[in-house]
């Protein structure tokens, strides 16, 4: 009998080796799986701008289109602090800080607390001529921030200032013996005194920390202070607590 050749069915096929023709459908689920890395570095990128672009817009919005930062404005952003801080500080006397009072528009506006000067040129309107704090400009008047005498305390004399913070002896104070008495008014001399530097350090900060003014320099003072101590004006010796007033309470 002739040797007959078995024909080799789809199971021996199989079994010989694997399928040469690939399924087509299972070509592209692996291609789009090789494909599949996950986010990258560029689509983090593109979500952290996205995420700050939205932010400083809703800040602009928010803060009425004064920053994009919520408030917050680096000294270096203002070319006016920057101009000054190449420049250097600036060291005035008295009589050149009165230069600088808004006439010539040329020259920064200039107010000083305790001895620092601040440029308050950015707002001319209320500093400048005209405006309604015109007579801050130009000096050291740092004994009407105090008092709030701004007609008669136009000067940085400080001498004498506390009494404005020390009680009116309005009653006769029985009991109390004369030695009780000299040191009840030294600790009440000295809780003045630190009313007064409160004060003063409080407005010294509001100019300081401004959103449009900044520090400029230092008065010089070409004489320093000298003569009679400045007399307590009218509407601060109205301030004064009274005596009475602070024995009731106790």
């Amino acid at each position: 009998m002739s040797e007959l050749r078995q024909r080799p069915t789809a199971t021996s096929k199989s079994s010989n080796g694997p399928d040469k023709e690939s399924n087509p459908r299972q070509h592209t689920i692996n291609d789009e799986t090789d494909q599949d890395h996950g986010i990258s570095l560029l689509d983090i990128i593109r979500v952290i701008v996205t995420l700050l672009l939205a932010c400083g817009g809703l800040s602009y919005y928010m803060t009425s289109s004064e920053s994009v930062l919520w408030g917050y404005r680096p000294w270096y952003t203002r070319w006016p602090v920057v101009k000054q801080w190449v420049q250097g500080p600036v060291t005035l006397t008295p009589s050149q800080l009165s230069l600088y009072n808004g006439t010539d528009t040329n020259l920064p506006l200039y107010v000083a607390v305790n001895g620092t000067i601040f440029d308050v040129s950015a707002n001319r309107m209320i500093y400048g001529p005209g405006g309604s704090y015109n007579f801050f400009a130009g000096r050291d008047a740092t004994r009407a921030f105090v008092t709030g005498c701004f007609k008669e305390d136009l000067t940085n004399d400080l001498r004498g200032v506390e009494i404005m913070f020390l009680p009116v002896e309005d009653v006769e104070d029985e009991g109390v013996t004369s030695a009780q008495r000299k040191i009840r008014r030294e600790k009440e001399l000295r809780a003045a005194r630190a009313r007064v530097e409160e004060t003063v350090k409080r407005w010294t900060g509001f100019f300081a920390n401004h959103a449009k003014y900044f520090e400029a320099g230092r008065v010089i003072e070409d004489g320093g202070v000298h003569g009679e101590p400045w007399p307590l004006c009218e509407s601060a010796q109205k301030q004064r607590p009274k005596r009475s007033a602070i024995m009731e309470k106790s």
